[in-house]
């Protein structure tokens, strides 16, 4: 095992423990009628998408990466008293399942199996499968006003996509509010396992954003947006799902701690093809990037530094291409940028397929999907080990293994 201690210290050192979440009970949920809700484009083939992700896992692990599975890690939290009692208090709320009957279905989730459970707490649960004898009748009269397939606990199929509910930022973690409501009680379960589960509790990391119960309002940030690149620079999107509000509150979190020296904001025009920062720019190696250059040429950056208030920014615009100041902030004299494959119409299709949301394992290797074989190429040409993972049915949720890993463990680089 490596000496690194935990954290994320930057975006192609060796990646040594990584957190993923498989497809499951979620995307068995997915229908045509419910899955643009769910923010996918269409159904699964969850047989398909589950081989495709073991071998996912598989490739990390035949490099000597520790995979952490989501789904395990949330059970075995509510096998610890502290931690099962922290995620049931905010899943059976008032707020989130109604009076009376956030009692009776608490009461049947605490005799629940955990592994039972932990899935239906990621997978969702209809009325058409609670039990008929539940407490004293309350859920199911409920029941009576919906039908079979109605949620009382809505699925969380975007749990696949572990960068964004936290992200890991030097020796500590984002706990990310999110801009979908789809997506925000990812948060909520990712914020117990990091407080409870034997893995971390004894962990020393802190919690730069996140970390309370409170509406965060139009503060939302994801992880696929958050880039820890190294020489206390951090990288941060500004687009579709993250907003001004999140990308200052975690700056100006993050210089009061004294974790970074500046945090590069790259504004983005908000599009669901380029959702995030990595899905048209990401590291293959120390001095090797990829990007879609019709996005990423129109980034408009904007530097943060800490001021002598620790309440107030030092907020410069910067009239400079995004990668040159990405590149001078990190001393690349000449960074190799490997744009996506083929022609116009060719780039538009491979990046909405994720050709540039590639996750690198160390550097010079990185772990992309077949699909994109122009983009693969390219890559390859520049000098970048390209492993391959399928790509039919995991990208209909629009994410790649950059998007599909959560780094907890990522050991920093020497520029």
């Amino acid at each position: 095992m490596s000496d690194t201690p935990i954290g994320a210290w930057s975006e192609v050192g060796k990646l040594r423990t990584v957190m993923t979440c498989a497809p499951g009970l979620a995307h068995e949920r997915l229908t045509p009628s419910n899955c643009e809700g769910l923010l996918f484009d269409d159904v699964l083939w969850v047989e398909r998408a589950r081989e495709d992700h073991a071998n996912f896992r598989r490739q990390m692990e035949e490099r000597g990466i520790e995979v952490l599975e989501m789904t395990q890690l949330l059970a075995e939290t509510l096998e610890v008293d502290e931690g099962r009692k922290f995620i049931f208090d905010r899943k059976f709320s008032e707020k989130m399942v109604g009076p009376a009957v956030n009692d009776e279905l608490r009461a049947w989730f605490e005799e629940l199996p955990r592994e039972q459970a932990a899935n239906y707490l990621i997978g969702g649960l209809p009325y058409g499968e609670l039990p008929s004898d539940l407490g004293n009748g309350i859920t199911n009269q409920l029941g009576n006003a919906h039908s079979p397939q109605d949620f009382l606990l809505s699925p969380l199929p975007n749990t696949q996509f572990t960068r964004d509910n936290s992200a890991w930022i030097f020796g500590g973690v984002s706990l990310n509010p999110m801009m979908m409501p789809a997506r925000r009680q990812e948060t909520q379960l990712v914020r117990g396992i990091y407080h409870f589960h034997p893995r971390f509790a004894n962990e020393d990391f802190s919690f730069w954003y996140g970390d309370h119960d409170e509406d965060h309002g139009l503060a939302t940030i994801e992880g696929g947006d958050i880039m820890p690149v190294g020489k206390g620079t951090v990288l941060v999107g500004m687009g579709e799902r993250t907003t001004w509000q999140g990308v200052s509150q975690l700056a100006r979190n993050l210089f009061k701690e004294g974790a970074a020296e500046q945090v590069i904001v790259g504004a983005m025009a908000p599009d669901r093809a380029s959702m995030h920062l990595d899905t048209v720019f990401s590291f293959l190696d120390l001095d090797k990037i990829t990007v879609y250059k019709d996005v990423v040429d129109t980034i408009r950056p904007i530097i943060l530094r800490p001021t002598d208030d620790p309440e107030k920014l030092d907020i410069r615009s910067e009239d400079r291409h995004f990668i040159d100041v990405v590149s001078d902030a990190l001393g690349i004299k000449d960074m190799t940028v490997v744009p996506t494959g083929g022609d116009s119409y060719a780039a538009a299709r491979e990046q909405w397929d994720d050709a540039n949301n590639v996750v690198a394992l160390e550097p010079g290797v990185v772990l992309g999907y077949d699909r994109n074989l122009l983009t693969n190429q390219k890559l390859r040409d520049a000098g970048v080990e390209v492993l391959e993972i399928g790509s039919s049915e995991l990208g209909r949720g629009r994410g790649g293994g950059h998007c599909m890993t959560c780094p907890i463990v990522r050991e920093p680089v020497n520029y």
